[in-house]
């Protein structure tokens, strides 16, 4: 009889009694804000983070109080990811949010009246993972489990009508896992798409001719720098930030003047990187780079890309990080004068959400340590199988509908 399943399942009771002892040295940490689900995705606007859940739903959350201020509810599976797009094209409100699910569809609400404004149901085959809104263009894109890209008009954003097809690319022989881009023209944009096989593909978006116009994807470039999975991934400006399963941040750095690349040394973590915050490419802009691996934060003064300086390790949660966002929080002084400082926000599998001074990860009471103590080892992956989700996507679905 093989002995292989009792000892995945003694690990695996030993990973839950570690978490377990780190859940209550950690509990206070980051001032926790409780959640009933797990937080999957989040964007923040001002003092209200809008959090994608494994329990189907959209929640809006006061981020000063941690009281729930609305459930945006009518998915069918866990929400995975978020967007804004405005209500009037070109107005930069943001009001209408965009969410994509489990459940293979994309649904846009109306974050005044609370009320949904239209459902797409059937948007992918599989899984909806990521989504990405280029604003001046009116056009959303998609990603999803299954490997397909799709462009959609959000030129209409209150139309009660499913959302109209642009186009789509269909390369990757993985799932799509992470989007990002930048618009270069009123009638163009580049386009990063990083699969699950590690694989990472630039596109140049061009509108063509027509009512509604369609978008023509042309491939420019296949970026292998990673081994596998990309779990993260952010472009601005000519640097392409990418995070990785493969326990690494990498930095592809083009240069204006001539167009010639340059790849940094591998940003290297203990274990897989879930996601990452460059705030270089955040409007606050200063040369630093937040990683989330496992349940902890590490903070780098990255000034000099292929020697970044590891400023502060925090063990921040007691279960993975899923998603790092930079909040620019305003108060009030006793002058009345409104103040606004930067602010870390970590969400978790240990459904909180945790808060924490920029100013303080920046200048920690301590040193980090050089060898980080307390993280919780996950069993080694096996090789996919022949099936059509890997049995890492399998253990991900299983844990978080495990409610």
């Amino acid at each position: 009889m093989s002995t292989d399943n009792f000892i995945v399942t003694e690990a695996q009771l030993a990973i839950e009694e570690a978490r377990k002892q780190k859940a209550e040295r950690t509990k206070s940490l980051g001032d926790p804000i409780e959640l009933i689900g797990k937080a999957l995705a989040i964007e923040i606007q001002d003092s209200v983070a809008w959090i994608g859940e494994n329990t189907n739903v959209a929640r809006l959350l006061d981020l000063e109080s941690g009281k729930t201020l609305h459930l945006f509810k009518g998915h069918t599976g866990p929400v995975t990811s978020l967007a804004f797009c405005d209500r009037t094209p070109g107005s930069g409100d943001r009001e209408i949010l965009i969410t994509g699910s489990w459940d293979k569809s994309i649904r846009l609400w109306d974050t005044v009246s609370k009320r949904q404004i239209s459902s797409t149901p059937n948007a992918h085959a599989d899984f909806v993972k990521t989504l990405h809104v280029f604003s001046s263009l009116n056009l959303l894109v998609s990603g999803s489990s299954d490997k397909i890209v799709r462009f959609w008009d959000i030129s209409q954003p209150t139309s009660s009508e499913p959302l109209i097809s642009l186009g789509s690319i269909s390369s990757h022989t993985r799932p799509v896992e992470c989007l990002d881009g930048e618009v270069v023209s009123p009638d163009a944009a580049i386009l990063y798409t990083g699969d699950t096989m590690g694989v990472i593909k630039s596109w140049d978006l061009i509108r063509e001719s027509g009512s509604p116009s369609r978008w023509k994807a042309i491939h420019k470039q296949t970026i292998n720098h990673h081994r596998t999975r990309i779990n993260d991934l952010w472009y601005k400006n000519g640097q392409l930030w990418t995070a990785s399963a493969d326990d690494t941040v990498r930095v592809l750095s083009q240069d204006a003047s001539d167009g010639t690349t340059k790849l940094s040394k591998p940003i290297m973590q203990p274990v897989a990187v879930r996601t990452i915050l460059p705030i270089s490419l955040t409007d606050l802009g200063e040369p630093y780079l937040i990683t989330a691996a496992g349940d902890v934060l590490r903070t780098y003064d990255v000034s000099e890309l292929d020697e970044p300086d590891l400023i502060s390790e925090i063990d921040a949660h007691w279960h993975d990080i899923t998603a790092v966002k930079l909040w620019m929080r305003k108060t009030i002084g006793e002058d009345g004068k409104t103040r606004i400082e930067p602010w870390i926000l970590s969400t978790s599998l240990d459904k909180t959400i945790r808060r924490w001074k920029l100013s303080e990860l920046l200048h920690p009471a301590t040193p980090p340590k050089k060898t980080p103590e307390n993280l919780v080892a996950e069993p080694t992956p096996k090789p996919a199988s022949s099936s059509e989700l890997t049995e890492e996507e399998e253990r991900e679905l299983a844990e978080l509908m495990d409610d």
